[in-house]
């Protein structure tokens, strides 16, 4: 297993209007960042904050190239990112244990903070299509290139790890700096990782190894 420090490029917030960050997209322009009654809208070259919709985001949020979905407690919400509607909505795996949210080639991948696990399910009918094991509480999820990040959060340590899909042996790990946390977690698809801070209600930009 490889492991070095995280590289920390930019941090974003705290913002006044969002005191947690719970989950974490990027939909190929904004990062979307969910604070318990909102999902905001980032643009992280500038770092302002662009609008944002009231919807419940009490955990994991994730971008399938049309719609957001949005953790709210035990239910998963599709949201139109346009209009802020919910379109339709499907149980989440863990009945509100679940954590980080990602969408990959038709399917979500729901963490489980407590359960340590990564569930795939079914975007349609919230169905499980199969289930990763951790041996760390499970926060973001997000896949890249065909690799499958989280992040972990367990007392003062935190890390962003990348995992084999198949087994959940950990081939690499990122460990953050003193103090900051991984909540939610997302690739922007090429050199960094947009990164929840949970209560610091920061956003931080990580850069991927390569």
């Amino acid at each position: 297993m490889k492991k070095s420090q995280a590289e920390v490029i930019r941090e974003y917030g705290p913002f006044d209007n969002a005191p947690r960050v719970n989950g974490v997209t990027f939909d190929g322009r904004h990062v979307w960042f969910a604070s318990g009654e909102k999902l905001h809208a980032l643009d992280p070259e500038t770092g302002a904050q662009l609008r944002s919709i009231d919807v419940a985001s009490h955990a994991g949020t994730a971008f399938d190239g049309r719609y957001l979905y949005q953790i709210a407690e035990d239910r998963i919400h599709k949201l139109d990112p346009e209009t802020g509607k919910i379109v339709s909505t499907i149980p989440a795996p863990g009945n509100g244990g679940d954590s980080g949210l990602a969408w990959c080639e038709g399917s979500l991948w729901v963490g489980q903070h407590r359960g340590r696990k990564i569930i795939e399910i079914d975007p349609d009918t919230g169905a499980i299509r199969r289930t990763i094991e951790s041996n760390r509480i499970v926060t973001g999820v997000t896949w890249v290139d065909g690799e499958l990040w989280h992040g972990t959060w367990e007392g003062d340590e935190s890390d962003v790890r990348r995992i084999d899909p198949v087994t959940g042996e950990v081939l690499e790990r990122l460990e953050m700096p003193e103090g900051a946390g991984v909540s939610g977690l997302e690739s922007n698809g090429g050199d960094r990782f947009f990164a929840g801070g949970g209560g610091s209600g920061k956003v931080r930009a990580i850069r991927r190894p390569r």
